[in-house]
């Protein structure tokens, strides 16, 4: 159970803070949700409160643990398909699990892959996503700017 303030990542979204608790009536039915506020893109969700298990929302990381995702980006690129079809399917169920390691991993791997052989458009989405959603959860674990971040993550990938 989350409260109004806890800060929390949704898997496929990105980290925010949870500013309210409602009691909505969807498609006929009445539940509560937590409405969480995403800084990046400045965007609100409702994540009803009995499916968050699930839905794999937990909470953003400690400080402690930043280290650990710059250390996943640092990493050396780990083996992918070459088949473009299960390297992206497979690269989805990373970014899709909500875990932040796995998500650092798509990013290090897809921003190697595009330095050396580019990316496809699909791939480049992507990218961009687990960029967004990586960059969202250490701006709060870091009590940072979204600018402070990429360009720590920029350095990374500029050595």
């Amino acid at each position: 159970m989350y409260n109004v303030g806890d800060y929390v990542v949704y898997p496929m979204h990105g980290a925010g803070v949870i500013v309210a608790i409602e009691e909505r009536e969807v498609l006929g039915e009445r539940q509560k949700y937590y409405i969480m506020q995403l800084p990046i893109g400045d965007m609100k969700v409702m994540i009803p409160m009995n499916a968050v298990e699930e839905l794999g929302l937990r909470q953003v990381i400690g400080a402690e643990e930043v280290e650990r995702v710059y250390q996943v980006l640092q990493g050396e690129e780990t083996a992918m398909s070459s088949n473009w079809n299960r390297r992206y399917r497979a690269n989805m169920e990373k970014i899709k699990s909500g875990d932040i390691y796995e998500v650092a991993e798509v990013v290090r791997n897809l921003t190697i892959r595009d330095a050396e052989k580019g990316l496809s458009t699909g791939e480049r989405k992507m990218l961009d996503t687990a960029r967004q959603i990586l960059v969202s959860e250490l701006v709060i674990a870091q009590n940072s700017t979204k600018e402070e971040v990429e360009e720590a993550i920029q350095e990374i990938f500029q050595q």
